[in-house]
């Protein structure tokens, strides 16, 4: 990795004292602005750090979020916009009333636009009106699922919406939302740049997946596999109630599987879990299916937690479908297990009762828990203080327990995903008890 990849742009010089007053001593009691040179470690080992220092490399480390003492834009003069794309989300709500609240009442911004439904609500073909915000208006959204924007998928013309931001006089963009959103963000801001526009673009991480890169956690995620985990609690109880009881609970994770991994921690009663990252076969003495009854012959109740993307090579597709935004459609992994499992076990006359379940849209819907909602909350201070200081293409990421800064380019340049030889998973497998590997060979 290089560490040039890790800095932030800026629009320019900062040279008006932030309205925030804070303070600029340590041990005062008084919150501290933060100081530019400010910096976290991306590795904290300490193997790493000194053979940094060995060797004179600079480690790779993010630009810390935070309040500034001087800023770049005039808060009476600044007109601010916000955007919430792709699919719903807990604390979608959430991080817009901190927005608002953190530019009006901090800020003294009294300009703010809502966006309706995503990036469609910036073309003027789509004659969606904008919402004014303020304070009032957003004071108790957050008890409620969904975006109060609405949301979209779908790309839309650049120029075009660049075009609109220049006609309405807006000054700062804040754009909500995973990949496919932060990636338009990126073609936004690269367009603002080439007419020499000074408009920040500034992304708050939204993925209930918890696939965005160099972001330890993004908002929604914890609310997702908390409700998860009641869910799986009460499928067990169903499992648990016919002999040889199977309860099948497909979870969102398309391309990682995070909340499938979390969820099975969380509630120990699931037995095994299949993720995009693994590979593993149905068929076979050392495959997904003899497991399963192995279990059923041992216990007579199983619960398995799929991941969206899991098993997608059973499909054997030659052309891949993909959404409005880009993102690949995977086939439906859950109802190909159901199938699997019901046609194995009848022609083998192994009796058995399978319930599945697909949870996913009711949780999406949910509002954030309070972990979650305090978490949206200060993503959206930070992305605030970033944006008034001038900063721009930049998403707000957590990273070390710190709240950082990064370039978008950095946070969509791959996907996070679980590793299959961490820790993390050999947590899974242990709490679990499912084999470490199910191949055929």
């Amino acid at each position: 990795m290089n560490p040039e990849e890790f800095l932030v742009s800026e629009l320019g010089s900062r040279t008006i004292p932030s309205p925030l007053n804070l303070s600029h001593t340590k041990g005062d009691g008084v919150y501290d602005y933060i100081d530019d040179a400010e910096r976290i470690l991306y590795d904290v080992s300490y193997i790493n750090l000194k053979k940094n220092q060995e060797t004179g490399i600079n480690p790779i480390s993010f630009e810390k979020a935070g309040p500034l003492a001087k800023i770049y834009f005039d808060p009476s003069k600044t007109k601010a916009a916000i955007v919430t794309c792709g699919g719903l989300c807990p604390g979608l709500n959430d991080v817009i009333r901190g927005v608002v609240m953190q530019l009006q009442e901090r800020y003294g911004v009294e300009n703010i636009l809502g966006i309706k439904y995503g990036y469609a609500g910036l073309v003027p073909e789509s004659k969606l009106p904008f919402i004014e915000l303020d304070s009032d208006m957003v004071d108790e959204i957050q008890h409620k699922g969904g975006s109060i924007l609405g949301s979209s998928r779908g790309n839309q013309d650049v120029s075009v919406i660049v075009n609109t931001l220049e006609r309405e006089n807006i000054h700062i963009l804040f754009c909500v939302g995973g990949d496919g959103t932060l990636r338009g963000a990126q073609a936004i801001a690269e367009e603002i740049n080439k007419r020499g526009l000074k408009i920040a673009v500034a992304g708050i991480p939204k993925t209930i997946d918890n696939d965005i890169n160099f972001i330890r956690r993004s908002f929604g995620f914890e609310t997702a596999f908390s409700i998860a985990t009641d869910i799986i609690r009460d499928c067990h109880n169903e499992a648990k109630g016919y002999f040889n009881g199977i309860s099948l609970i497909k979870l969102m994770g398309r391309d990682s599987g995070f909340i499938a991994a979390h969820t099975a921690l969380a509630q120990q009663d699931v037995n095994f879990v299949l993720v995009p990252e693994m590979d593993f076969d149905l068929d076979g003495p050392n495959g997904f299916i003899e497991a399963l009854r192995k279990r059923l012959e041992r216990k007579n109740h199983a619960v398995v937690v799929v991941a969206e993307g899991a098993g997608q090579k059973f499909f054997n597709c030659e052309t891949e479908e993909k959404d409005l935004s880009g993102n690949i459609l995977h086939k439906d992994i859950g109802l190909y297990l159901r199938d699997k499992i019901t046609t194995t076990f009848k022609n083998q006359n192994f009796p058995f009762s399978l319930k599945y379940i697909d949870p996913s849209y009711i949780i999406r819907s949910a509002p954030a828990n309070a972990n979650d909602s305090m978490f949206c909350n200060m993503l959206a201070q930070n992305a605030v203080h970033a944006a008034m200081a001038g900063k721009t293409s930049f998403v707000v990421g957590y990273w070390n327990s710190q709240f950082t800064l990064l370039p978008i380019s950095l946070a969509v340049k791959e996907r996070k995903k679980i590793d299959t030889e961490s820790d993390f998973w050999g947590s899974v497998i242990g709490t679990t008890r499912q084999p470490v590997k199910m191949n055929a060979i």
